[in-house]
């Protein structure tokens, strides 16, 4: 297996797809394929890492291109983190963890995905943090992912309180700016002379 060949694959496969940020899909992949190497995993990590999404994104993709692609190892993992339509999450979760490549690639995955966040709307981030308190916390107990999850998690949570400060803080800017406009039409009404009686 070419690492370099599956990377064009991978390209080809997420080729005119958008994230929700607006950015290029293929970047995402890339990006767990970056990160699994930074942590010092082997070529098939890689690998998984790049073509993650590629069932789950791309309908004419299935777990039997990916094993011709690749191997067992691979595949395998690439078919336990596809979430299917429907999913059950405990059972996603649940299947994730009997896998070692597939557990290190879905963290590898989301600490992508925290890290981008900071990109997206507020309501997104919200979800996306109890999402990961929810599932992802314990997935990353005693792996080499745990610190950086935690971060990741923390920086979201504290760029999503400065942005509901700052809604807050607009919200009473408007409300002042409203009654301030309500105050000065009072008084010039009040200061309005009385129609003159002929």
């Amino acid at each position: 297996m070419d690492l370099k060949e599956i990377r064009k694959i991978a390209t080809e496969k997420h080729k005119g797809q958008k994230r929700k940020q607006g950015t290029p899909a293929i970047l995402h992949p890339l990006g767990v394929a970056k990160i699994l190497k930074e942590k010092g995993f082997s070529t098939e990590y890689q690998i998984a890492g790049l073509l993650h999404d590629t069932i789950e994104d791309n309908e004419e993709t299935t777990y039997e291109e990916i094993l011709k692609l690749t191997n067992l190892e691979i595949a395998t993992a690439v078919k336990l983190v596809t979430k299917e339509e429907n999913y059950d999450a405990q059972d996603y979760h649940d299947r994730i963890m009997k896998n070692k490549m597939a557990r290190m690639v879905k963290l590898a995955d989301r600490y992508y995905n925290l890290k981008d966040a900071i990109n997206a709307d507020l309501e997104f981030q919200k979800k996306y943090i109890k999402k990961t308190k929810r599932w992802y916390i314990d997935m990353a107990q005693g792996t080499c992912f745990e610190k950086e999850i935690n971060e990741a998690l923390e920086n979201l949570e504290k760029a999503v309180q400065i942005r509901e400060y700052k809604k807050k803080l607009e919200k009473h800017k408007i409300f002042n700016n409203n009654m301030s406009n309500l105050e000065k039409k009072k008084k010039i009404k009040q200061n309005e002379p009385d129609e003159l009686i002929i």
